[in-house]
């Protein structure tokens, strides 16, 4: 698909509106008319030149394209698009707003349910959620062409940021009672939130310097730039919530001595998972294997490609990552930013299997990256120097489905090659870190580490609530949210009984 620049989106736009504008002139939209407008494309930065910046890719809609892309929406009765929201925001209604042209109304509309639509309209995976299920999508039998719900939710959310239209939620009278909330990603943010919007005091403990869990650690600048992350938290400040980084609990702290010595009521425990998982194979400590995790940290939490930062940076030309989710994809792209000059994405089954967003997979071709698909690693080779200077990879063919409902990737004997590159990246998901679990007697885990909570996120301790990925395991920020509203909910319902 050739790249079409924003101004040339924008023009479309306007002619289409006017078109629409006339149409409405004699009376409202039907069905098939509706069905007729096309999707809006996001409009984005020129591919080869956005490589090598740490500028956001996605531009935004114009305000003419928003309203063309809302009109859209067929507003149906049975919202189905709402079921498939984790946190239920009422879209219809926001999206008729966005038509009507009352922005801000829309976004009242949406912080109904959801105070941080900003982030979400930029990360959440739509297509597998709320646009999963838009009647439009299925009438075309593609997802693709869905009313674009998250692009509409970040173009309110910026116009109300743009223009200083920000309210504060309200907030009740003061409780007297006291909620520790452990990390400040999707799940801790959201949790706090609906807590101290009933009056309840709140404090959010970090281990890092820095607020906002995942959101600012692991997914890159110009995917989600910090400044609306830091933006949402200053919010949350506005409102009360209070914030203790550089607290890593279980080692700062314990849990039970928040609640037996420092006087938390209750506590909800968000911390993520954080625990890289890795290959297994010979040459895995070999110098230039990164975990996503470290390599992603290094450039977003702690800036690597800005020289002023004066972070420590491995210089590697030809980068290859493992792995076909999100993570993958942000690492990849992320590379060519480091200043790499070709990248390679190493991926057991094929491109229909990705687990990665299909928006992400297209811009990381666009910029230049090379897909690898079919291969897997079975050893990491190293220089005399013990410096990685490539991979041994077979190549493979899918079989019947896994569990998961993917093709599953079946080895071809003999087919044995090497990949050359001078680094590599693990991205292969995330377990949980057990240092919960070890510093918490009493708190029930899995087999795989996780926190046990039931369908309000409340676990085997008293007074402790757990939600996100330390419960789903590696997930997205928009179930970690409705976690964070669901343990939210309970732990009100528990301080009013109190």
């Amino acid at each position: 698909m050739s790249y079409v620049t924003p101004e040339e989106l924008s023009k479309i736009a306007v002619a289409e509106l006017e078109a629409i504008n006339k149409k409405l002139e004699a009376g409202p939209l039907s069905t098939k008319d509706r069905m007729a407008i096309s999707q809006q494309d996001m409009p984005v930065l020129e591919p080869l030149q956005r490589a090598h910046l740490m500028d956001e890719v996605a531009i935004g809609y114009t305000k003419e394209q928003a309203i063309v892309e809302a009109q859209r929406c067929l507003q149906c009765k049975n919202q189905p698009c709402v079921n498939g929201c984790p946190v239920n925001v009422p879209i219809p209604q926001f999206i008729a707003e966005i038509a009507n042209g009352d922005f801000k109304k829309a976004v009242d509309v949406i912080k109904t349910t959801n105070l941080l639509p900003a982030i979400c309209g930029r990360v959440c995976p739509q297509e597998k959620q709320c646009q999963e299920q838009c009647t439009v999508g299925k009438a075309l039998k593609d997802v693709e062409k869905s009313v674009a719900i998250g692009r509409l939710e970040r173009f309110v959310a910026d116009f109300e940021r743009e223009n200083n239209l920000q309210t504060l939620p309200e907030v009740a009278p003061a409780t007297g009672k006291r909620v520790a909330i452990i990390g400040s990603g999707p799940a801790g943010l959201t949790a706090a939130a609906d807590i101290r919007r009933d009056g309840h005091e709140v404090v959010v403990f970090e281990a890092f310097h820095k607020s906002g869990g995942v959101m600012v650690y692991g997914i890159p600048e110009f995917r989600l730039p910090k400044s609306i992350v830091s933006q949402e938290i200053e919010q949350l400040k506005k409102m009360g919530v209070q914030f203790k980084e550089n607290f890593l609990v279980g080692r700062t702290g314990t849990l039970m001595q928040l609640l037996e010595e420092q006087g938390f009521d209750a506590a909800f425990v968000g911390t993520g998972a954080g625990l890289p998982k890795f290959l297994n194979i010979e040459g895995e400590n070999l110098i230039g294997v990164f975990s996503a995790n470290e390599y992603l940290t290094r450039a977003n939490l702690m800036r690597a490609y800005d020289k002023r930062a004066d972070t420590p940076l491995y210089d590697a030309k030809h980068v290859a990552i493992v792995g076909g989710g999100n993570v993958a994809m942000d690492a990849a792209r992320t590379a060519f930013r480091l200043g790499a000059e070709k990248v390679s994405v190493i991926y057991r089954r094929t491109r229909n299997e990705m687990p990665a967003r299909r928006e992400e997979i297209a811009h990381a071709e666009e910029e230049g990256v090379e897909f690898l698909f079919l291969e897997n690693p079975t050893r990491i080779l190293g220089d005399e120097e013990g410096r990685i200077r490539g991979v041994e990879a077979l190549s493979y063919q899918l079989g019947k489905p896994d569990e998961s409902g993917r093709r599953s990737p079946v080895a071809i004997p003999g087919s044995e090659h090497e990949i050359p590159c001078d680094a590599l990246i693990v991205a292969l998901g995330n377990d949980s870190s057990p240092l919960m679990m070890k510093t918490t007697p009493g708190l029930d885990v899995n087999r795989k580490g996780n926190i046990k909570a039931d369908e309000n996120c409340a676990t085997s301790l008293p007074k402790v609530w757990a939600g996100g990925d330390i419960v789903q395991g590696a997930a997205t920020v928009i179930l970690a949210m409705g976690d964070g509203r669901r343990a939210a909910a309970s732990i009100n319902q528990y301080l009013k009984q109190a």
